[in-house]
């Protein structure tokens, strides 16, 4: 029986709160703000239809969750977002639509699209089970402050919590959900990796794990995760948590020959400084994509951009505005979107540098044209000014001193030869299995590079996959227009 009235809403209030991530608002924002800054972006703008994301603590998931995300546009007006999980506090022999009320975080309410959830229900037996399996269960809950702060208008939710391991009934749950399998809707699979083996057999289950599953074949996914069992592998509990979760995804997605997965992220709890090495959680981001949509078909590489004089003083009232309110105030401004011009609505990405007396005091940014100019300024600011681990947070003494300098990035372009790169031109993002890293084209004429140097510092230094790892690696170029304050 339904434990919850359909007549009285009763929303579903966070548990993991204080464990999983901060109970107080303003430090998940600052968290959030910062995986978002630091984690590894897929390089180029996707059609993403649905995405795996790890469900653990954000200190050591969270970035992960950050890069599946971040394959999705940021500006992008999903109907609905499915938010898919697998019960880790109950079994039944189907899944719970959560249609009793919407869920709340630190950062608000959740809004639940209930009339899908009644449809769900009330059309298919395989979704008539209790909202009891949500009220306990974390691995939904942490997405919604991931899909609170990144999209620029937040969709409703369909939570659902599978409880069965049945092969057979996974699949009507696939194809009672087909109808909304849509581009206008995003598909959020919730789940971690292997559980508890040592570093290195995690790495290779997990990458055995992410294989079979990118193959979007269901029998050669359920293939590898009984070869993981069968194994014995010290330690390991199971090869993926989430994995019904997992094959629901694989079951309707079949046979659409223009999607294909695309790994974009991975890392396991053991590269965490709060993990152990002894036993270790995997946590891979992973995205659905439309083959045929991609950067390439939304943006010209060859496009110009440019700015007005007023254009480029509202970007810097941004960048210093935001760190002043955060340093003085502990308080996240965000600019009336309708006061801004379209030349900083575009999706263009940006580095905010800091500077005093012309020595370094904070660089980061955002290459992926994914979300509007003037907010990945304002974040690309706070992140340079408080969360650069190479310096402390900016004092408010410094502040009064500090030079601020923007870089806008113009769409990437992926090169055949390194003879297209123009130093001074063209700034360098180097990507190799689950490693990347970037370099702005400033730099290389700042230190006197030559071509194989910029690369070989990148690869190194950024990407970290060697001096010479840029020579097996994928090369992009992109351009960058760099913006000076004028204080005078």
């Amino acid at each position: 029986m339904e434990l919850f009235s359909q007549s009285k809403p009763i929303d579903r209030q966070p548990v993991a709160a204080g464990r999983f991530y901060s109970a107080d608002k303003e430090t998940l924002l600052r968290d959030l703000t910062k995986l978002f800054a630091e984690c590894l972006n897929p390089g180029e703008v996707l059609h993403t239809r649905a995405i795996i994301t790890p469900h653990a603590g954000y200190v050591f998931s969270g970035k992960i969750a950050a890069s599946a995300f971040s394959s999705t546009p940021k500006n992008a007006r999903y109907d609905n977002i499915f938010l898919i999980g697998s019960s880790h506090v109950m079994a039944f022999e189907g899944a719970s639509v959560y249609n009793t009320g919407d869920f709340v975080t630190p950062l608000g309410k959740a809004i639940v699209n209930r009339e899908i959830g009644n449809k769900l229900k009330k059309e298919n037996s395989v979704f008539d089970f209790p909202t009891s399996a949500h009220l306990q269960d974390h691995c939904l809950e942490v997405q919604i402050p991931f899909i609170q702060y990144y999209y620029s208008v937040t969709p409703k939710i369909v939570p659902i919590i599978i409880g069965t391991t049945s092969t057979t009934t996974i699949k009507k749950i696939a194809e009672a959900l087909r109808p909304w399998f849509t581009p206008g809707n995003l598909f959020v699979i919730s789940s971690d990796f292997s559980h508890y083996p040592s570093y290195e057999n995690g790495n290779k289950t997990d990458n055995a794990t992410a294989v079979a599953l990118a193959s979007g074949d269901p029998s050669v996914f359920l293939g590898a995760i009984k070869k993981n069992s069968a194994a014995h592998i010290d330690g390991l509990a199971t090869s993926m948590c989430g994995w019904t979760s997992g094959l629901a995804l694989l079951d309707l997605a079949q046979g659409n020959d223009n999607l294909e997965y695309k790994r974009i992220a991975y890392s396991n709890s053991g590269d965490s400084p709060y993990g152990s090495k002894d036993e270790v959680v995997g946590y891979h981001a992973i995205a659905l994509v439309e083959k045929n949509i991609s950067a390439n078909n939304l943006q010209k590489p060859e496009d110009e951009f440019s700015f007005t004089k007023e254009e480029k003083a509202m970007l810097f009232d941004i960048a210093r505005n935001t760190i002043k309110s955060m340093l003085y105030e502990n308080k996240k401004i965000t600019p009336d979107k309708n006061r801004m011009p379209e030349a900083l609505k575009r999706p263009l990405g940006a580095f905010v540098t800091l500077k005093i007396d012309g020595v370094l005091r904070g660089c980061i940014g955002r290459f992926v044209s994914t979300e509007p100019l003037y907010d990945v300024v304002g974040a690309s600011a706070i992140s340079s000014a408080f969360e650069d681990p190479r310096f402390p947070a900016l004092s408010k003494a410094e502040y009064e001193k500090v030079d601020i300098e923007i870089t806008v990035l113009g769409p990437m372009k992926k090169i055949s030869s390194i003879s297209e790169i123009k130093l001074g031109k063209h700034g360098i993002y180097i990507k190799k299995d689950m490693r990347a890293g970037t370099m702005l084209p400033q730099v290389a004429i700042e230190y006197g590079w030559t071509v194989e140097e910029f690369l070989g510092y990148t690869a190194r230094d950024k990407a970290g996959i060697g001096w010479d790892g840029w020579k097996s690696a994928e090369i992009f170029i992109y351009e960058g227009l760099v913006l000076e304050e004028n204080r005078k």
